[in-house]
């Protein structure tokens, strides 16, 4: 028996990518930017907005009409109480922390914001306070966040091939983008860099 109301979800889901988008709007004054640059700077992106605007607000309809069963052989059997219990709040917990980090870094970086994986503009300042202190690329880790907390919640193993093939993206635009930032703000972002981990606190 699961914990929580599939039409409570479903409206958690709406809400958390409805408040992102307007965070994301009067954050940083658009909503959605078309993907350019390298040919994986452009993947990672479209897999990005793929992700958070195709895959969620599906999984929030089919919650919502009670359908979720359509993904039913994706699902992982749990038959465990207690466990199926763990996993659905932890994943919940850390989908919304996803989302409110996401959130947090939005608002921090205002008008230096770009798509992943660009070379910071002539004008971009190094954001380096709030969500900025803990990791260098917040934005990835929330993006991670979000992907995890819905496997967790809905232990489907499509989702979790999502936040894997995710994972890998980000792992390798990660040092290409660093280069850039590098290159921008020498010695500065090093320094940074030797500082703060890039994805986990502590860890890596």
């Amino acid at each position: 028996m699961h914990l929580f109301d599939q039409r409570l979800l479903g409206i958690i889901i709406l809400l958390l990518l409805g408040g992102l988008v307007a965070v994301k709007r009067v954050a940083t004054g658009s909503v959605l930017d078309a993907p350019g640059g390298r040919l994986l700077v452009q993947l990672v992106n479209v897999y990005n907005l793929f992700f958070l605007l195709v895959v969620n607000p599906g999984i929030a309809v089919l919650l919502l009409s009670r359908r979720i069963d359509l993904i039913g052989p994706t699902r992982v059997g749990i038959e465990t109480p207690w466990l199926l219990a763990t996993l659905e709040v932890v994943g919940l917990v850390i989908y919304i922390a996803g989302f409110g980090l996401m959130a947090w870094a939005l608002t921090c970086l205002g008008a230096n914001y770009q798509l992943g994986g660009s070379a910071p503009r002539s004008r971009d300042a190094l954001v380096a306070d709030g969500p900025y202190r803990v990791v260098r690329h917040p934005m990835y880790t929330a993006a991670l966040c979000i992907a995890l907390g819905l496997t967790c919640l809905l232990q489907s193993w499509a989702l979790a091939a999502v936040f894997c093939v995710y994972l890998v993206l980000i792992l390798m635009l990660i040092p290409a983008e660093e280069d850039g930032l590098r290159q921008a703000y020498g010695e500065t972002y090093a320094a940074y860099g030797r500082k703060v981990k890039r994805l986990l606190p502590l860890v890596y």
